[in-house]
């Protein structure tokens, strides 16, 4: 494959045989919930996302049914005994001896405030500084009427499904920004989007399975696999990330004797700002791959942490900035439509995470699949990791609810979208200053977090004797000498022993600019000493 370009994409909606009334919408969002009134989300709170969707999603066809996917130990699953008393806890008047929920008495935590940065003040460290809110929050707000959300809660146990608050949130968030086009779609909270992948392989394969990914793909995709002894056959990529054709011969073509395991019926893909590639699926390019799914049944594992880091259009050192979007409905129109909005037949399991556009920290993301699937991941969530953090989920709650609120937390995502545009224009700018096009290539990333860089292995001066692994190995051992960290393409393989091409994977998420200057260059110094390039 060749380095990612950067694309230029409008978002128009793919679902075109079927009419959407009145989708929702960010100003829609208060006027519903008046009309639902008061959010009952108590200790431990029975909840899903079909308490918080738009009644138009009763419109639209439901789901197909995914039992022959699904493993032995995620078919065996039930609903927890317990726990499914929860949804009595509501009832006035009850008194509770069931569940061993502890008293909050107990909890030695009385107030907890935080400082966010507010939209009106600005999203920068030094203007939460200076102008951000306070928000404090007490053990027993919500029993003194003062909010819907609150330590007693938070620090209790909770349901798998996560807490009716937050889930509220991340349910209108997806209908606003895919709106998927079949009924019965849910979401849950789940604790990041490495927990959610090793979860889906345990609901979807068996030992000795074979799943499809990029061939080269996110690490710890591959690593989580290897020890559940799924294999990965990777599809071939070109600058727009998987290719459908590639993806279609693997399938039609597939000896299960030769292979020694049953032809593939899972996907996973990092379809916008792949990683460790940088690509970005193009609309049509998705349209594509949907259409080879639905031809072979296989089921999506969508796999999104860097779907709003979707960035400007690069236009070079020397060239105006490309506007901002001028609104909410212009930013989402710039993003490419998801393979969940495209998704027809609930056969798209999307993860998402707040790991890459809040904090990795709260450990905190979310799974949108049928009503089906969710409820398989609900009860697997019951007896592993129950539910993300309650201190997390009470942070997040108050940061993007009661403060931002959905128009907000776009604004910040649109801020992040510029933050990180101009992350991505130092390190390409720094590129073509300092690395030797002879020998190395490169395109600017369209989305995500990292520069992709092919080197022509082949010019190497010993090329002949030493091959592409110990080159790699040379040129990153110099690199380490030289002050500089970046990843061997190898590393991401999907098929070990599969590739013959040299890769370097490069990140400009964290570093300041002149870091990033002088890393690239140091980089470039190692490139030209061991391809003797003055």
């Amino acid at each position: 494959m060749v380095p990612p370009s950067a694309i230029d994409v409008e978002a128009i909606s793919d679902t075109t045989s079927i009419v959407f009334p009145d989708p929702l919408t960010v100003n829609g969002v208060s006027s519903r919930r008046a009309k639902a009134g008061m959010l009952n989300g108590g200790v431990a709170a029975s909840t899903n996302s079909d308490l918080f969707k738009s009644p138009t999603n009763r419109t639209k066809p439901k789901a197909k049914r995914w039992d022959h996917k699904l493993s032995v130990e995620s078919a065996s699953r039930q609903p927890p005994s317990i726990k499914g008393l929860a949804k009595h806890l509501r009832n006035p008047g009850l008194i509770n001896l069931g569940g061993g929920l502890p008293s909050s008495d107990y909890f030695p935590i009385e107030r907890l405030d935080i400082k966010i940065p507010t939209v009106e003040g600005g999203f920068s460290e030094q203007q939460t500084r200076d102008s951000g809110a306070v928000w404090k929050t007490g053990k027993h707000d919500v029993a003194e009427g003062k909010g819907a959300y609150d330590l007693s809660i938070a620090l209790n146990y909770g349901q798998g499904s996560g807490s009716a608050q937050l889930l509220r949130f991340v349910t209108e968030h997806t209908e606003i920004v895919h709106n998927p086009p079949y009924q019965d779609w849910r979401c849950i909270l789940s604790v990041g989007n490495t927990s959610a992948m090793d979860m889906a392989l345990r609901m979807f394969t068996q030992r000795g399975d074979y799943i499809l990914a990029e061939e080269y793909a996110f690490a710890t995709a591959i690593e989580t696999a290897a020890p559940m002894g799924v294999n990965i056959v990777g599809i071939a990529m070109d600058d727009e990330g998987l290719l459908p054709e590639s993806m279609d011969e693997i399938l039609s073509k597939w000896d299960t004797h030769a292979r020694r395991g049953s032809k593939p019926s899972i996907l996973y893909t990092v379809p916008t700002g792949h990683n460790p590639t940088g690509a970005t699926q193009s609309l049509e390019r998705r349209r594509k791959v949907y259409k080879v799914a639905q031809k072979h049944d296989i089921y999506i594992l969508e796999d999104e942490p860097y779907y709003y880091l979707q960035m400007q259009k690069y236009t070079g050192p020397n060239a105006a900035d490309v506007p901002p979007p001028a609104s909410h409905q212009d930013f989402l129109k710039a993003l490419v439509p998801s393979l969940l909005s495209l998704d027809t037949d609930g056969r798209v399991f999307r993860m998402d995470s707040f790991s890459k556009v809040i904090a990795p920290g709260t450990r905190t993301g979310w799974i949108t699949a049928s009503e089906q699937i969710i409820n398989k991941v609900q009860q697997h969530n019951e007896a592993s990791v129950q539910n993300p953090s309650g201190i997390s989920q009470l942070m997040l709650y108050k940061l993007l609810d009661e403060n931002w609120g959905h128009g907000g937390y776009l604004e910040w995502l649109i801020h992040l979208r510029l933050e990180y545009t101009g992350r991505r224009d130092t390190i390409v700018y720094a590129a073509e200053k300092y690395l030797p096009r002879q020998v190395i290539s490169w395109n600017p990333p369209a989305a995500g977090m990292f520069l992709w860089m092919k080197i022509d292995w082949h010019q190497h001066p010993q090329a002949q004797t030493k091959g592409v692994d110990t080159i790699e190995k040379d040129i990153l051992e110099a690199c380490i000498e030289r002050g500089v960290l970046v990843i061997p393409g190898s590393w991401f393989r999907s098929e070990r022993d599969v590739g013959q091409d040299l890769f370097f994977r490069a990140t400009f998420a964290a570093a300041a600019s002149d870091k990033m200057d002088e890393a690239i260059r140091r980089f470039g110094e190692v490139i030209r000493e061991a391809f003797l390039i003055e």
